[in-house]
């Protein structure tokens, strides 16, 4: 049974508190993985709230471009998107991972993928925060640790792989290949792994964090995102993704507001709960978990 650590205080001070509730010191180059969020959109984590958190680590904020046409599919614009969301004033400011490349790393277990791309840039660090925004996905149903570990750290042409369930690597592509949705699902867990195995192999410690506000339907990467459904929960962390990710879906299901069922819905129409499950049994976590709250 994994440890989850949650606090309803949403404040740069609870992050950091939280952070150091995990008793993992991360040293070195530090790389900390957030959603930039999509040009036009308002969700994404703001720099007032993470920013002495970054600053405190002295990390980098890490990214790959999208898969789908955009502000963010190219290194140069994405990085003018970070600029205007905030993100390359803390830390040591803002690295586009596969704006100098990409690797293949091997997915040691699954039936979808037979390797991960993910962005050159990633070889560089000694320590990583998957540090995700919890919302709701068009495509995923939600995303939070498990999806910022898989599509977020995954090359522009990792996304496509991913997307596509293994069929192709093009962008221009993906989005015409057919697949089934629980195969996608499946295809993320696949690929979060794959990034939990490199890391181990490296001996690269990980901390996993989700910042539960402006709870929409859609994700970051939305450039129309719509506004909250429902009350901000809080933070979670840990050093289980499957545990971490677990223990917001609960603490979604947990929640008796009028858009409760929307979010829900949202989630159970894209098979969304199946990636925790998948994932816990590839061996990336655990979904039973104790609740500590800070």
């Amino acid at each position: 049974m994994s440890k989850v650590y949650f606090t309803k205080e949403i404040t740069p001070e609870s992050l950091i508190k939280i952070y150091e509730k995990l008793g993992v010191k991360l040293s070195g180059n530090i790389g900390i993985k957030v959603s930039t969020g999509e040009k036009g959109s308002k969700g994404y984590l703001k720099s007032e709230l993470i920013k002495p958190f970054v600053d405190m680590l002295n990390g980098t904020i890490i990214e790959c471009n999208t898969a789908y046409p955009g502000a963010r599919n190219n290194a140069e614009e994405h990085l003018e998107v970070a600029k205007e969301h905030g993100f390359t004033e803390m830390g040591k400011g803002v690295e586009i991972m596969d704006g100098i490349g990409e690797f293949k790393i091997p997915v040691n277990k699954g039936k979808h993928l037979k390797y991960d791309i993910i962005g050159e840039g990633f070889k560089k660090y000694d320590a990583i925060v998957n540090l995700a925004h919890g919302k709701g996905h068009a495509m995923g149903g939600f995303g939070a640790n498990l999806k910022n570990q898989s599509i977020g750290i995954a090359s522009r042409n990792g996304k496509a792989y991913i997307h596509s369930c293994g069929q192709t690597e093009d962008p221009e592509l993906c989005w015409q290949v057919k697949i089934e949705q629980k195969d996608f699902i499946e295809s993320m867990a696949e690929a979060a792994t794959a990034v939990a195995d490199y890391l181990k192999e490296k001996n690269i410690p990980i901390v996993y964090i989700t910042i539960a506000n402006a709870i929409s339907l859609d994700c970051d990467c939305d450039a129309h995102q719509g506004d909250p459904v429902i009350a901000d929960i809080g933070i979670f962390a840990s050093l289980d993704p499957v545990a971490n990710d677990q223990a917001f879906i609960d603490a979604i299901w947990a929640t008796h507001e009028e858009g409760t069922k929307d979010i829900q819905e949202r989630i159970d129409t894209r098979c969304g709960r199946h990636i925790t499950e998948y994932a816990e049994s590839l061996g990336l976590g655990s979904t039973k978990y104790e609740l500590e709250e800070i």
